[in-house]
């Protein structure tokens, strides 16, 4: 894509990257030339991947951090060590996102806690932090990117998944509103929300962890989207003139019912 080349040596930030829709983007944007710092709890699979770029000669690099973030003080120490070494993020991917099967009726509030800090308040602080960024060194072209879910746009009929929903809802909301403010703060920085239906990753497997398989049903039951998909809708976005605002991306398999 040719207007991907404004993005070529710049530095990108992509949560959740170990595996999934976050590797997958991770190495898209590797391939068109930027500085990708790929965060997870467990780095392993990102050195493996960055190794795999190397190897494939693409113009960019990958650079793996460790990062729990569910811990506020790692996400602060992560963007320090981005400006430290890298100058600070021009690009925030906050991919990062998981569900568990707890019902509004009997879920645990555990369950509810950890989607809440890793599927909202995670995603806020990176944003809050990727915007400082750009703002402390006057970078006016950036961009935010949401990797939500058609689970932010209409509730899904099994409670096993509603309250994933609800933080999906969440994130629909202040994708808006961080687009309503970078519009007051008179910035060019722009926000998009990337909603997938289905999508063949270990998502489901992770989710339905003691019933692998309904996870396979999930994938079995249709040709899914997969992680490249998303990926490529990444760089689309990305690669819009700088004057266009994509808000909203939704997007689903052919064979997906809603």
């Amino acid at each position: 894509m040719v207007m991907m080349q404004r993005w070529k040596g710049r530095v990108a930030l992509v949560t959740g990257a170990s595996v999934g829709i976050g590797a997958a983007v991770a190495r898209a944007l590797v391939q068109h030339g930027m500085k990708v710092v790929g965060c997870a709890r467990n780095v392993d699979k990102i050195e493996k991947l960055a190794a795999e770029c190397q190897s494939a000669g693409y113009s960019g690099t990958l650079i793996p951090y460790k990062c729990d973030l569910c811990n506020e003080e790692e996400i602060l120490s992560m963007f320090s060590a981005i400006k430290t070494l890298h100058q600070g993020v021009d690009v925030c991917i906050n991919n990062a996102g998981l569900a568990h099967n707890e019902p509004l009726l009997s879920g645990r509030t555990e369950g509810w806690r950890n989607m809440i800090d890793v599927n909202i308040l995670a995603l806020a602080i990176c944003t809050r932090e990727a915007y400082q960024s750009m703002k402390e060194r006057h970078v006016d072209d950036g961009h935010i990117i949401n990797i939500n879910s058609m689970g932010g746009h209409r509730m899904v009929p099994s409670a096993d998944e509603h309250f994933y929903c609800a933080t999906k809802y969440a994130v629909t909301a202040m994708t808006e509103g961080l687009r309503q403010e970078l519009r007051e703060a008179r910035t060019h920085i722009r926000a998009t929300s990337i909603s997938p239906g289905i999508v063949e990753t270990e998502f489901a497997f992770r989710h339905h962890n003691s019933d692998p398989e309904r996870a396979a049903a999930v994938y079995e039951s249709m040709k899914c989207l997969k992680a490249e998909d998303i990926a490529s809708a990444v760089t689309y976005v990305l690669s819009a003139p700088a004057h266009v605002q994509i808000g909203d991306v939704q997007m689903r398999s052919v064979e997906q019912v809603s």
